[in-house]
């Protein structure tokens, strides 16, 4: 796929996954582990935190620390990812998809480095 056209794609997805935190709060404060305090602030924090990854990746002068900042959020959000799986919250999804979603977290990170190496896509 041509780097630019991944480059895009990959600023879409984390933002619109961003945007999914306002607007579908419950189904995320659903999959925060109970050891988090204010599970909603929480979701809220990494939906804004998602769209400021994708608004960084998106400018060549912020590309770089962008990727950096989206693999550190891909990392820290990995528990919630690990507690849907483990206790079956399937928001409507088959069960398989859950336990599916785990390695996916590791072609995200991979994603994000990927467009995130090249100054220019």
């Amino acid at each position: 796929m041509n780097k630019q056209i991944s480059l895009y794609i990959c600023c879409l997805f984390f933002a619109a996954v961003g945007i999914l935190h306002f607007t579908h709060t419950a189904n995320f404060t659903r999959i925060v582990p109970d050891y988090i305090p204010f599970p909603d602030m929480a979701v809220y924090l990494s939906g804004v935190a998602e769209i400021l990854g994708a608004v960084m990746l998106f400018y060549e002068k912020s590309r770089r620390w962008g990727s950096y900042f989206l693999i550190l959020l891909l990392l820290a959000v990995f528990p919630a990812n690990i507690n849907m799986a483990v206790k079956h919250i399937t928001l409507g999804l088959p069960e398989w998809v859950l336990w599916a979603r785990l390695p996916l977290q590791a072609l995200l990170i991979y994603w994000v480095a990927a467009v995130g190496k090249s100054p220019k896509p």
